[in-house]
């Protein structure tokens, strides 16, 4: 059930005669991308909150898999478990293992959606390569579970429309309302952002620019960190504790 390079994973499965309906009315992008591969996406609460990311895996007999964060596999299953109702869709854990490297992808293995740099995800005994995943994922400002991605985010303050995890004309999911009037009818004021780091300082150190708060700075690697910024109050040097920072260009 854990990845063997990586962060720990479960990986649930979808069947039935039903189940691509399903996902397709609840999550944020559109299952019709399974064609090509892996589709990241999201579910959201109905006021447009973040509750889990993950990767829906196409499979030859036409069941898809959920590779999702361990630590949030047990309240996707319930959520899932609560919208399912009388539909004709099976959701079970599974044994599988995910496996990750960059480089050539193996036979079987997809590429990982959310940016090239992210290699690829295998879901049939692939072996892992060694990287340091942290460092590529700050480099692209890819949020991780239960990091930058907490029940406060809202996903395109996450950067989900670069990261490929949105799709706006798929129709209705739960929490569309929310997310579409903020991609339409407003500007982003606030958000995920690369920064240059000097020094450190622990996740979810708050950043202060001139004396005011700015934002709070997540994870950091090669002088480099992912913040969540006011845009605002981002230009020019920003502190976090010890720590000093810039806005990367």
């Amino acid at each position: 059930m854990t990845a063997t390079n990586g962060t720990e994973r479960s990986v649930l499965r979808v069947s039935g005669p039903e189940a691509r309906d399903f996902l397709q009315n609840l999550v944020t992008n559109d299952l019709g991308k399974l064609s090509g591969g892996l589709v990241y996406t999201a579910l959201l609460t109905p006021q447009g909150k973040y509750r889990a990311d993950f990767f829906l895996v196409p499979r030859a007999d036409g069941s898809i898999l959920i590779d999702v964060a361990e630590p949030l596999a047990a309240d996707l299953t319930k959520a899932l478990t609560l919208y399912k109702l009388r539909a004709k869709v099976d959701l079970e854990p599974t044994g599988i293992t995910v496996s990750r490297g960059t480089g050539t992808a193996p036979e079987g293995a997809f590429a990982d959606p959310r940016d090239a740099s992210l290699g690829w995800r295998g879901y049939d005994g692939q072996p892992s390569t060694e990287v340091d995943w942290d460092a590529l994922r700050v480099a692209a400002c890819v949020p991780e579970s239960g990091v930058e991605l907490t029940p406060d985010t809202f996903i395109l303050e996450a950067g989900f429309e670069r990261l490929n995890g949105v799709d706006f004309k798929k129709g209705c999911y739960v929490g569309q309302e929310v997310t579409a009037r903020m991609k339409h009818k407003t500007e982003l004021r606030k958000g995920l952002a690369t920064v240059e780091v000097s020094g450190g300082a622990p996740v979810g150190t708050a950043i202060e620019s001139s004396g005011k708060p700015a934002g709070t700075l997540y994870t950091q690697s090669g002088g480099l960190g992912i913040a969540y910024l006011r845009f605002d109050r981002a230009d020019g040097e920003m502190t976090a504790g010890e720590a000093t920072l810039r806005r990367a260009s």
